[in-house]
């Protein structure tokens, strides 16, 4: 199974934030599970391939999500602050 997410942001700083915040993930994935996220202009681009089964996938496609939701949050706190 494989999948690609992209989320767009309304600039490139955004974007840079977020993926920078989930790319760690990107090397810590267990063997039959890759996952790559880069920026790509205004956007988080996410490439997902599993081997490991549906229950795998899902979560790992849950994980990214929150993650960077987790990311978005951050960020948005942090401006305010700015």
């Amino acid at each position: 199974m494989e999948v690609e997410i992209t989320i767009f942001y309304n600039d490139a700083r955004s974007a840079k934030a977020v993926a920078e915040a989930v790319s760690p993930d990107n090397f810590k994935a267990p063997s039959g599970l890759y996952v790559k996220t880069e920026k790509k202009n205004n956007s988080v681009w996410t490439y997902i391939k599993c081997n490991r089964g549906l229950q795998t996938f899902i979560a790992t496609i849950d994980d990214l999500l929150f993650s960077i939701s987790t990311a978005e949050k951050t960020l948005k706190a942090a401006r305010k602050i700015e």
